[in-house]
């Protein structure tokens, strides 16, 4: 799969494409606010990992190698539109400004968790930054971000939703009637396939029988297009693209950012029992923070040091935050029957008056 052909412009060692050496998609500073989230990303990733083993926190999804196909979609799109996301896309949410503190009290379902403990770790969503609550049956986002999409077109609105999934949602019905839908309406949908080889221990190769996944959208008469997912640039420019497009009522796009997942599916799994290291220790040659550091280091924007300061401050936030969070208790009991009904019913008032004297 190393030799796949799709559309590049930064290439894995940090240099840039002919093509694009004299027009790069994103600017210096704007990459570097990127590479400083990206790294935000990989570290906490690690952290919340390493609580997970140690039984502070249940549940842990990481994104490691797949950052750049995340941010570098995120990105191309305004405030105003909407986000659906799959459970791998952290780096989205840190482009959105969801704060750190913020998620990670969701990861621990404290109090101050703006969903109240009632989301398994790792399933956050901010109405706010239109940030769409995530959930873990596979592909059911697809087709409920076509429905949003079509609700602003027909609302005359100018939004654009972007919704998330793994190359293991393409074999669920949710993906062909999202896909199928879509290319009827014309909704302004972007597809974002992230292709990371695995859908947990199946391979890509059991998934489907063509070529590659973003030949499906013919079958829709939408667009489609492959991508170098660890390439921040062409993710970039790809889904930005597809924005414009969808914004001017060109209708939906499927993008298949090829990528890898460079750690387990999530912290249930060992990939160790299914997969070749060597296939990984190949895939570790691309990453997508070394790319980027890499081009960032050799145009004179940023230097070694300026590396080894930035590890210090996102190791010192991930802390303060950290810290900050474990001091928070668990959502109060009332919460349990809380944003139900707009009244509580009788049976459940009875039930919810039982449960507090017993824990007076």
């Amino acid at each position: 799969m190393l030799d796949f052909k799709a559309f590049n412009i930064l290439h894995p060692d940090g240099t840039l494409g002919e093509e694009a050496r004299n027009n790069p998609s994103l600017n210096p500073e704007q990459l570097l606010f990127l590479y400083r989230l990206m790294l935000l990303n990989r570290r906490l990733d690690e952290r919340m990992i390493m609580l997970q083993r140690q039984g502070r926190i249940g549940f842990y999804i990481g994104s490691a190698g797949e950052e750049a196909a995340i941010m570098g979609s995120a990105y191309a799109l305004d405030e105003r539109d909407w986000i659906v996301p799959c459970y791998r896309e952290l780096g989205a949410a840190l482009i959105r400004g969801y704060p750190l503190f913020q998620l990670i009290c969701q990861f621990f379902g404290n109090a101050e968790d703006i969903v109240k403990g009632r989301q398994m770790p790792n399933h956050y969503g901010n109405r706010q930054l239109r940030f769409v609550s995530i959930s873990s049956p596979v592909g059911t986002q697809i087709p409920q971000a076509t429905g949003i999409s079509l609700a602003i077109k027909i609302r005359g609105g100018s939004e654009v939703v972007l919704v998330y999934f793994g190359d293991g949602a393409t074999s669920q019905g949710d993906f062909h009637v999202g896909l199928n839908f879509a290319g009827v309406y014309k909704t302004p949908t972007i597809f974002f396939c992230r292709n990371n080889q695995w859908a947990i221990s199946t391979p890509t190769r059991c998934q489907t029988a063509v070529e590659n996944i973003a030949s499906k959208a013919q079958a829709y008469g939408i667009e489609g297009v492959q991508v170098d997912g660890n390439d921040l640039l062409a993710v970039h420019a790809v889904t930005s693209k597809a924005v414009e497009r969808a914004r001017q009522g060109g209708g939906a796009t499927l993008i298949e950012a090829v990528t890898f997942r460079l750690g387990g599916h999530s912290t249930s799994d060992d990939p160790k029992a299914y997969r070749d290291e060597k296939q990984v220790e190949q895939w570790r040659q691309r990453d997508p923070l070394v790319r980027l550091r890499s081009y960032l280091i050799n145009g004179g924007h940023w230097t070694e040091d300026d590396d080894t300061g930035l590890e210090g401050e996102i190791k010192e936030q991930i802390q303060e935050n950290l810290k900050r969070a474990e001091r928070v208790p668990p959502p109060a009991v009332d919460t349990l029957f809380s944003d139900v009904y707009d009244t509580i019913p009788w049976h459940l008032r009875e039930q919810q008056e039982e449960l507090e004297g017993e824990t007076e």
